[in-house]
């Protein structure tokens, strides 16, 4: 017997009540493999509007988050990055934060940018009982067209919290004058092994388990529900890639070193130097890193698009319905 899921059809259940955003005329069915809602085949795909304001609320809520757990991510970092039995350097936690900041905002503007439209296109093309599945590809979208600007960041961030630099500007110049512009995009291919996944599966949990917490309370989720919502996806996925996050930091402060000729020949070296456990460095500050992140990201997204939407001209809110992830 197929596990009973909820489901709300567009056409047999409504979510349309604009004044109080309450959910109404629910239905279980026990043939739905997923969570799903459906999109409406009526409502009309302003598509530079969702742009814009996912591109505004995914700016906001990367540099919020950034600013609040950089040092925790430095940590990460430095135990990821020491061989052996290297010792840790606890000083200068925010070292890079400025730099990254200056990456952060683009990226997480473009990864929401890009996921938003992608999301909402998806979910009026997949039938409603693979809503999941919509949420996996519009994730990884977002990710490989975030992973431009992503990996030039994510390099010189983690150079510089290895203390290899003094400041971002140094970080770029010598970088390119030592190893090229490739050097800018040093481990790009483990950088994608490890953000596409990690994307794709955060954002599919946490729109997945904020539709059946919506459905099952009959009402829009507060902000605090929103955040824990985001923190359990993100501690989770945090967990889970982990191995792959290990992989990329190795790869990324290399340098013209070239200790590791690839992803596979990392992961040989550090199970047969270090040990297999190794590959699990640092998942204490990661999960902790991203579950409190995944925590203010998503409270502070749904609390910026939920301000925006109430700002949009007369004639769209009327046309319009209240969103439906």
């Amino acid at each position: 017997m197929a596990p009973l899921t909820l489901a709300v059809g567009s056409k047999s259940s409504s979510m349309a009540d604009a004044s109080n955003g309450k959910v109404r005329n629910l239905q279980f069915e026990n043939n739905r493999f997923f969570a799903s809602v459906g999109t409406g085949e009526d409502k009309p795909f302003d598509f530079l509007r969702i742009v814009l304001e996912g591109v505004i609320a995914g700016g906001m809520a990367g540099v919020v988050v950034e600013t609040a757990l950089y040092p925790i991510d430095t940590i990460k970092t430095r135990i990821q990055a020491a061989q052996g039995g290297g010792k840790i350097i606890w000083k200068g936690l925010y070292s890079g934060l400025a730099g990254n900041i200056a990456g952060v905002l683009p990226a997480s503007a473009l990864f929401v940018g890009v996921y938003e439209p992608a999301k909402q296109k998806l979910l009026q093309i997949f039938p409603e009982n693979l809503s999941a599945v919509a949420h996996l590809t519009a994730g990884a979208i977002g990710g490989v067209a975030a992973s431009l600007i992503r990996v030039p960041t994510e390099v010189v961030k983690q150079r510089m919290q290895t203390r290899q630099f003094a400041s971002a500007p140094d970080a770029v110049r010598l970088i390119l004058s030592r190893e090229g512009f490739k050097g800018l995009y040093a481990g790009y291919g483990s950088f994608l092994l490890r953000d596409l996944p990690f994307d794709a599966i955060q954002f599919c949990v946490y729109e997945q388990l904020r539709i059946g917490y919506k459905l099952a309370a009959k009402r829009e989720l507060s902000d605090p529900e929103n955040a824990i919502i985001g923190a359990f996806s993100g501690a989770l996925t945090g967990a889970i890639t982990t191995p792959l996050d290990v992989i990329k930091t190795r790869l990324m402060i290399q340098g013209s070193a070239n200790q590791y000729k690839g992803i596979f020949d990392c992961v040989q070296t550090i199970v047969k130097e270090e040990g297999p456990p190794a590959l699990l460095k640092g998942i204490g500050p990661r999960v902790l890193w991203i579950g409190i992140g995944g925590s203010i990201f998503f409270g502070v997204l749904e609390s910026t698009k939920r301000y925006l939407s109430k700002r949009r001209p007369e004639q769209h809110q009327q046309g319009d319905s209240p969103k439906q992830d």
